[in-house]
């Protein structure tokens, strides 16, 4: 494809926002629908994993081959096809007659949604000069805090239908959506036909997928014994040993579907660092809620109300901080981010007691994550790579984020499982994450000025 700046279009962004919120709405909202499923089918609680799990682990593998398929048909032609995934999915798992079937359209939901932000934040990269792109980040990244605003909302209302209601809702969204993209998206050429690398998505599925299982099988309570076990030790060391495979495929392949070039620089080496950073202390707002009923004494429905402050500054700072990557560059803007974290954290861990300190360090780490995890990561990504690799690197940056995620759900959970005291555990845990988040804030001093 050859590398020129479009006229950004608002119609463009309003068919990337959709998108990206129809994905991220579909994390938010599936989670009031797990006890329904269970019951529907009769299913067993520990079967009910693989209804999340599944998505992670296709979502994962299908971002990287979707990615690095728009740097070679063009984004349009991927972000239709992304779309037309996840609708299909959605169809499957709505009609399904078996857990089975809900868990094989759930792995078709993931693949489909692993091409959805990446090619979005591609498509912007390819359309907006680099003084406007933060901006624009900014926008979509914000989808994700209004996301998990909106979709427990949804969720209930439209489990007052019925739990297929859940998934159905995405077919006329993904009816509109595939309208405006054939309509607004610009196409682009193709590159030169080159040889898809078969060998290394075989191989990077297969690493991925071991990965994955290995961690699922954990067993929190007792991490070093459960690591140890035949349940994940094996997969953990086929996931490595596959690494290494895989590197030596893609050094070779003309085509690789990780291509080398993108751990070339300093600055996107420390991003891939940060990504990573990123998805191990995103984690920490999954646990809140449980926080807040061993602290606090709120029932477990009213406990995920207690996420509402920090979703609310993720999504006030993402706009606003995609706004300031344009003036004041990515370097700052991720510097204040991770000090916040820290500062969050810290604050988390010395306080867990304390309703106050509880919605203000929440507050702070909603801020911090805003400034991480939606566009400055990125936005370093598009000006760092050509449009070549541009949807590669974005693809790239999505699993660290979710092997961080991956990586610290096992051990957060491995700290507050092994803790007499409940209340002390988290305490144990958001002080890990506190000092992990200050090694980020060094990090993000290498980053180069604007």
């Amino acid at each position: 494809m050859v590398s020129k700046f479009r006229s950004p279009d608002n119609k463009v962004l309003l068919v990337l926002f959709l998108g990206v919120l129809m994905g991220a709405l579909d994390i938010a909202i599936v989670g009031p629908a797990l006890t329904p499923i269970k019951d529907y089918f009769g299913a067993a609680s520990r079967d009910m994993t693989w209804v999340f799990s599944i998505y992670i682990l296709m979502n994962l593998v299908g971002t990287p081959i979707i990615a690095k398929l728009s740097d070679m048909n063009g984004r349009k032609k991927m972000y239709i096809a992304s779309i037309l995934l996840f609708s299909a999915g959605s169809l499957v798992v709505a009609s399904a007659p078996s857990l089975s079937i809900v868990i094989l359209g759930r792995a078709i939901q993931g693949f489909g949604a692993g091409g959805i932000f990446p090619v979005a934040s591609a498509v912007i990269g390819d359309m907006f000069p680099p003084e406007k792109r933060g901006r624009a980040l900014g926008l979509i990244g914000a989808v994700f805090g209004i996301a998990f605003i909106v979709g427990p909302v949804v969720g209930g209302v439209l489990l007052m239908i019925s739990w297929q209601a859940i998934f159905l809702v995405n077919l006329p969204i993904a009816v509109l959506l595939l309208y405006l993209a054939v309509k607004y998206i610009p196409s682009s050429s193709p590159r030169k036909k080159v040889p898809f690398d078969w060998a290394g998505m075989i191989v990077l599925s297969i690493m991925l997928g071991s990965f994955v299982f290995g961690v699922n099988q954990l067993d929190t309570t007792d991490l070093i014994s459960s690591i140890v076990s035949t349940k994940v030790l094996p997969y953990l060391v086929a996931s490595i040993l596959l690494l290494f495979f895989l590197i030596a495929i893609e050094k070779r392949s003309v085509n690789p579907i990780i291509t080398p070039i993108l751990f070339g620089s300093r600055q996107l080496k420390i991003s891939h660092t940060l990504a990573f950073g990123a998805g191990f202390c995103e984690v920490s707002l999954v646990y809140l809620p449980m926080l807040a009923v061993a602290s606090f004494s709120i029932s477990p429905s009213g406990s995920s109300f207690m996420l509402i402050p920090s979703v609310l500054a993720l999504s006030v700072g993402a706009p606003t901080f995609g706004r300031l990557l344009d003036k004041i560059g990515s370097k700052k803007v991720i510097n204040f981010g991770t000090a916040c974290l820290t500062v969050g954290m810290l604050l988390l861990a010395a306080f867990v007691s304390n309703w106050t300190m509880f919605f203000i360090s929440t507050v702070i780490v909603g801020f911090g994550l805003s400034a991480l995890l939606g566009a400055p990561i990125r936005y370093i990504l598009l000006n760092e790579t050509n449009e070549q690799h541009r949807g590669s690197a974005q693809g790239l940056m999505t699993i660290f984020t979710s092997t961080g995620q991956l990586i610290s759900a096992a051990v957060i959970g491995a700290i507050i499982g092994s803790a007499t005291n409940p209340v002390a555990g988290f305490s144990t845990a958001y002080l890990i994450i506190g000092v992990f988040s200050l090694a980020l804030v060094l990090v993000s001093t290498r980053l180069k000025p604007k």
